[in-house]
């Protein structure tokens, strides 16, 4: 199979989907990878890289669509680049609620097309592999811009995320007990940081208390309890999400207007709509705007800050998935029921309910299509 590398065209986006090593991997299984000049500069693997791994340089992202029959990006596709899209693709990508363009679903749509979203594929533990990765390095990487924005000179309330003698340190409440919720928590503590979790369900707060090995606080995330929460702390971090549909807006615009001058909203649900009610996506170059005196940042694609770190990543949990899609074409979608969960778009027919509401389109199960093309039902 012919396996398809664009450069990602998006605005911020330093990500590349496979690194050489995957390339490499791939050309080794019998199969030609065609990659766009500088696909991979953004994280500093160079042409010559993926060249000696095997890939096939070509000069514009026009002849990867067209020669290649699995296409493998980081963001789905824009509208510039529709018009390379041909019948009868294979797309991977992330699909997040923030991006979903409903000219390119119409487009892959006619065509026939099958897309997987990275952020929908789920083992049979109900864990979200890519998501997961993403989500850990973001988590990292919160204090370290929280920090940032409290600075005096950023507009933030001009105080340290840890304290010292004398002087108290900042209150940071995370509302969600996930995988960014609790890798945030740790990386706060680590900071010296005084840390609150909330989330609704009891069990993730037990668990968090024993994964984090260090004094954290905990509470249940109703409105009464956020709200009270809330509007003493120095830093938000809104981590919710809800696997396959959007976030609910768990802090109101009321409750962000009663916050601190100058303090903090990280809102971290921002790819899936936001879970604070006054959040609106940002980007890296341009990431926070001011609302009630409050500094908000809401970038979706916070991983690609340390892009090669999140290219590594990325590489080493999507590439067995690209191996086995481009080794057995549709028939991995019967043969690995976690990459199944992950079809968006089956030969052109929506297959996710709540994608379908969004777009106000009919969808069927999945398994109802293999089973009609592949005579397994």
């Amino acid at each position: 199979m012919i396996i398809g590398i664009p450069k990602e065209s998006w605005r911020d986006e330093h990500r590349v989907a496979l690194i050489p090593a995957g390339v490499f991997a791939l050309v080794k299984a019998g199969h030609q990878v065609i990659v766009q000049a500088d696909a991979g500069l953004g994280c500093d693997y160079t042409n010559e890289a993926y060249d000696e791994a095997g890939a096939k340089l070509v000069f514009n992202a026009g002849e990867v669509f067209k020669r290649a029959d699995l296409i493998v990006k980081v963001m789905p596709p824009l509208l510039p680049e529709f018009e390379y899209l041909t019948p009868g693709k294979t797309l991977f990508s992330f699909l997040a609620y923030n991006v979903l363009n409903t000219k390119l679903m119409a487009k892959l749509s006619d065509d026939k097309c099958t897309a997987i979203g990275y952020n929908l594929i789920e083992d049979e533990m109900a864990n979200l592999p890519v998501l997961t990765a993403m989500s850990e390095i973001a988590g990292l990487l919160l204090p370290q811009i929280a920090g940032r924005f409290l600075a005096t000179q950023e507009g933030g309330r001009g105080i340290s995320l840890g304290g010292v003698a004398g002087i108290p340190a900042a209150n940071v409440v995370i509302i969600g007990a996930g995988v960014v919720g609790k890798t945030a928590a740790k990386a706060f503590i680590g900071a010296g940081a005084n840390v609150t979790v909330m989330d609704s369900d009891l069990a993730r707060l037990r668990d968090l208390t024993k994964w984090v090995h260090a004094p954290v606080n905990t509470a249940l995330a109703t409105p009464y309890y956020i709200d009270r929460y809330i509007e003493t702390a120095d830093v938000v971090v809104g981590a919710v999400m809800i696997h396959g549909q959007q976030s609910p807006h768990v802090v109101t615009e009321a409750q962000v207007h009663r916050m601190r001058k100058g303090s903090v909203i990280l809102d971290v649900s921002i790819d899936q709509g936001g879970c604070v009610e006054t959040s609106r996506p940002t980007t890296l170059t341009d990431p926070v705007f001011i609302r009630h005196g409050v500094i908000h940042y809401a970038v979706a694609n916070i991983p690609a800050m340390v892009a090669r770190t999140a290219s590594q990543a990325l590489n080493n949990v999507i590439l067995p998935f690209v191996q086995l899609t481009a080794d057995s074409g549709p028939k991995a979608f019967v043969a690995e029921s976690s990459l199944q969960r992950g079809i968006y778009l089956f030969q052109g027919k929506c297959t996710q309910p709540a994608i379908g509401e969004l777009l106000g389109w009919p969808t069927v199960q999945v398994d109802e299509l293999l089973g009609k093309v592949y005579e397994l039902a």
